[in-house]
């Protein structure tokens, strides 16, 4: 069990620490003045929780006997933390079977052993996605919001909404979901490979009809997550996160190239098809080599949908959720960290 550390401060625990996502919520509950647990896999990297003010917990998310042992031994002073977000999932899967082990079972085993601990926090987020909505109303581009029935047409998405029903089974439990859009900034992998793109010169969009996209910076995400966890109205609640704005393709390339300083970007559309074939060929040869794909057939489908479009009125209403960075200065700062990246890596003769 460890020691009483700081326990006159809050508590929080952030499953699913180690990656992009999480290293910015640890950072931010720390300059917050929590006390911060990390629960990481034994395969994570630490890359992002360098502070020794975090309290690292390596947990077995497939043994739920063992995970409930964990979880009491890491309780600070055997007792429930304050907050609990459950940061965890996969978003990409060599084997698709894996998408329901990671993102269901998981957290299915992860809340059996937390009850039977007796360690139930104040409020329980959950990072869910946009995914588990599906495809949104690309007639009229109607912005999605918490009327929306969820039809995910993704074994991402599927398995994201399997978790949400999980959670509203679960008697007594103080779970509030997020349902993020593409989330950016430093450091982030998907959007770096089209900032990459642009800055070769050549801008790769799918399809001819209009596609509306939307994005939430990474710093807005975890603001909006600590202004949820002590909002009442946010109890056994869904939300959307995003800025309140959507972006057409062009509209992005201008945003990225200007920040590069790219005079001139080459768009070039590809055919539906095209990309299918590729995302199927990408997939297949990542499995065999027992890899997961970036570019594979959900990935593809995720492309292929053409409004993201989406409304954040419940959080501004729930917890007064206010976007702070426009597209513009997300990306300042994302392109400045991939340039800074870019010339380190130069100096180095990498």
């Amino acid at each position: 069990m460890v020691d009483t550390v700081g326990i006159e401060k809050k508590t929080i625990l952030i499953v699913g620490a180690g990656g992009f996502i999480g290293g910015f919520i640890a950072s931010e509950a720390l300059r917050r003045g929590f006390a911060t647990w990390a629960g990481v896999r034994s395969s994570t990297s630490r890359r992002y929780l360098s502070d020794p003010a975090i309290h690292i917990v390596d947990f077995d998310y497939d043994d739920t006997e063992a995970l409930e042992r964990q979880l009491r031994e890491a309780a600070p002073d055997g007792r429930a933390w304050d907050y609990i977000i459950y940061n965890l999932g996969a978003t990409k899967c060599a084997n698709f079977a894996d998408f329901n082990r990671i993102n269901y079972q998981y957290l299915r085993n992860f809340t059996t052993a937390l009850m039977s601990a007796g360690l139930l926090p104040s409020r329980f987020l959950y990072m869910s996605s946009l995914s588990a909505l599906g495809p949104g109303d690309e007639k009229n581009y109607t912005p999605m919001d918490s009327t929306v029935i969820p039809s995910p047409n993704t074994r991402y998405g599927l398995s994201k909404i399997k978790a949400e029903t999980h959670l509203e089974t679960l008697r007594d439990f103080p779970w509030t979901i997020f349902r993020p859009t593409g989330v950016y900034g430093p450091h982030e992998r998907d959007y770096l490979m089209m900032i990459k793109s642009i800055d070769s010169g050549f801008d790769f969009g799918v399809g001819y009809r209009r596609q509306m996209l939307t994005f939430i910076y990474v710093d807005d995400l975890v603001e909006a997550m600590f202004k949820a966890l002590d909002a009442p109205a946010t109890l056994h609640r869904k939300y959307i996160i995003s800025e309140d704005k959507a972006y057409s393709q062009k509209e992005f390339r201008k945003i990225v190239a200007r920040r590069l300083g790219k005079r001139f970007v080459v768009p070039v559309k590809l055919p539906m098809w095209m990309v299918y074939v590729a995302s199927t060929v990408a997939e297949k040869a990542a499995a065999l080599q027992m890899k997961a794909s970036t570019l594979n057939r959900d990935k593809f489908k995720i492309m292929r949908q053409r409004n993201w479009n989406c409304s954040i009125a419940d959080a501004r209403r729930d917890f007064g959720f206010e976007p702070r960075f426009s597209l513009e200065r997300g990306i300042d700062i994302t392109v400045s960290a991939y340039l800074d990246e870019k010339r380190k890596r130069k100096e180095d003769g990498v």
